[in-house]
């Protein structure tokens, strides 16, 4: 039978419990982890958001009645408990922060029984996804989740204490929002009171923000939700959260020194890491070539190097087929790895085509300095010689070549730098790399679509120097944006944005919309440039990603109070659901039949 607290007080959390206290009584509450009746004894560890506490009941202590509901205690109950601090009788627990501390219990009221959980509460449990995610409130009581959430909490602390000093306000942008569908697939809400008409919900504040800064907010910043109805991955939700900012009068190195000083002033205050300044940077023509990625891992070497030159006129087709067509022959050298078996080198054959690579030529340097290779018969001693010195190769080590179209090469050897070196163990998830990628080009060619479409969006500014290409070369234009990468994944990105009409024209022409389809999607934004519209850029990260990678985790989902699962429903709540077809007709919405097969 539940009890209730009776105007009793909690004095502590459990591990704020410290040995100044010994002596002194104190009121604790909290879940029961575990508990040992040794018969004369009972002993229990006590767990709060903090940690553990051990609580000892004895019946010389609490009496014969409180020994009794002492001896009814499981995992899960909810208790509160009036005690005395002592030291240890039995040995310190070296792990815990409390191990040298225990409570006598001398009052104990059962606020809360439990059923049995369908997993254990404790850290490192292979209990499945699935099961975790329905029970999520019970997941969430877990040690490691509640340390995932509390960082979270304090980076977002630190974040509006920074900015505060930095002179940003802090704006609420609408969730209900006109939809713009440039990018990914927007969630859409039906209205009522506007039968047929829908809102969306905002993949981003980007546009709002904007307009702050023609209403003169000169620095802006928000914790934003933002939304894409997309397919999802570890590091993505149908719902997430971006640090969001925007600044007046700046360019490309104002942004970024205000967001290094901010990364810094996180890192310290949430993990005692200290980043060093300034973040190298990098563009972004540099990043593929030297790791085929615009999101690079920098922990480590294995860099892409280009030897077309080498093996242009060697006698094997694939590399100089590659050429012909355009395209470029790259390696990388896995240093050491000369003597991997051949069947761990078929594997990465195998992956490299998952890659869009039609093979992988390698090349091993045995110790003696002679090779075995995929394609030495058809190329000369002086050829192969030519090749291993290009890569640095020396014995002991594993050249491994991808001859194709560029963005091809790239995307095989980018994946397979990381793939090996996740297979050594050279990725060391409490190192941490920062880079800033720079000069991305304005514009990329959308087979699908069949045209340009904006690497990051349509307001983005193209880098001044390359303004006279945007007719004749488009897809040479680089633009004025940046993304900062932490440790291969690309935590934010910014840009600054085009505020002259003729440049913002210019790039709605070279897009493929009409001036009437610019004015329909955008109209309320080309509108409030035509009165007084400040240079201005900014910056966005994605929050959920951050404290990922701050917490060691793999996956967005461990820092998220209630993630969502791959087809983007929630086991918990079961959303999303049917309605009542009285809802559906208050919106003036039919739902389309499924086709019997």
């Amino acid at each position: 039978m539940a009890e209730s607290m009776k105007g009793l007080k909690r004095s502590h959390r459990c591990t704020e419990v410290t040995r100044e206290d010994i002596g002194s009584e104190v009121t604790l509450m909290g879940w029961v982890q575990k508990r040992r009746n040794l018969g004369s004894l009972i002993f229990v560890d006590l767990r709060d958001r903090s940690g553990l506490m051990q609580i000892v009941f004895d019946e010389n202590d609490i009496g014969t009645e409180g020994f009794e509901k002492a001896g009814k205690l499981r995992s899960e109950f909810v208790i509160a408990v009036t005690g005395r601090v002592e030291k240890r009788s039995g040995a310190v627990n070296e792990n815990l922060k409390t191990g040298e501390m225990e409570i006598r219990a001398l009052g104990l009221r059962i606020l809360s029984e439990s059923e049995t959980p369908p997993f254990p509460i404790e850290e490192g449990i292979q209990t499945k996804d699935e099961l975790r995610l329905k029970y999520r409130y019970l997941d969430l009581r877990r040690p490691n989740l509640q340390r995932n959430l509390m960082l979270r909490s304090k980076v977002a602390t630190a974040v509006r204490k920074f900015l505060d000093g930095e002179g940003f306000l802090e704006i609420e942008t609408p969730m209900l929002i006109k939809s713009t569908p440039e990018g990914a697939r927007d969630y859409l809400v039906p209205s009522r009171v506007h039968p047929g008409s829908f809102y969306a919900l905002p993949q981003s504040p980007q546009l709002f923000k904007q307009l702050l800064m023609c209403s003169g907010y000169d620095r802006y910043f928000q914790l934003a939700k933002c939304f894409r109805d997309e397919d999802l991955r570890a590091d993505r939700q149908p719902e997430f959260t971006q640090i969001d900012m925007e600044l007046s009068f700046v360019d490309i190195d104002d942004v970024i020194d205000v967001n290094e000083r901010l990364l810094a002033h996180i890192f310290k205050e949430a993990i005692g890491v200290d980043v060093p300044l300034p973040i190298p940077r990098m563009t972004w023509q540099e990043a593929m070539d030297r790791y085929g990625s615009d999101k690079p891992d920098t922990r480590f070497g294995m860099e892409l190097k280009d030897v077309s030159h080498v093996v242009e006129n060697c006698g094997f087709g694939v590399f100089t087929g590659a050429l012909k067509g355009g395209g470029s022959v790259r390696g990388i050298n896995a240093k050491g790895q000369g003597s991997m078996p051949r069947k761990k080198i078929d594997s990465l054959v195998e992956f490299a085509k998952g890659y869009g690579a039609k093979g992988l030529a390698y090349m091993a340097i045995n110790e003696d300095g002679s090779c075995k290779s995929s394609f030495a018969k058809f190329m000369t001693e002086e050829e192969l010689k030519a090749l291993t010195a290009a890569m640095e190769g020396e014995p002991g080590d594993l050249l491994l070549f991808a001859a194709d179209k560029n963005k091809v090469v790239w995307d095989v050897l980018g994946s397979l730098r990381l793939e090996i070196a996740k297979n050594l163990g050279l990725l060391h998830k409490n190192e941490y790399k920062f880079l800033w990628v720079t000069e991305f080009p304005l514009l990329e060619w959308s087979e699908d679509q069949n045209r340009f479409v904006a690497m990051h969006h349509p307001f983005t500014m193209p880098m001044e120097e390359d303004l006279d290409k945007i007719d004749t070369d488009p897809g040479a234009v680089r633009a004025k944006a940046y993304d900062i990468v932490l440790n291969g994944t690309e935590i934010g990105g910014g840009s600054v944005r085009i505020f002259q009409n003729d440049v913002q024209a210019k790039m709605f022409e070279v897009l493929g919309f009409t001036k009437e389809q610019a004015e329909d999607r955008f109209g309320f934004l080309l509108n409030a440039f035509k009165y007084g519209v400040p240079p201005h850029a900014g910056l966005a990260y994605g929050l959920d990603r951050l404290i990922m990678l701050m917490a060691e985790e793999d996956s967005i989902r461990e820092v998220i109070a209630f993630p969502k699962v791959k087809d983007a429903s929630c086991l918990m709540t079961e959303a999303p659901g049917l309605v009542d077809q009285d809802q559906l007709d208050e919106l003036g919405l039919q739902i389309k039949a499924e086709e019997e097969a």
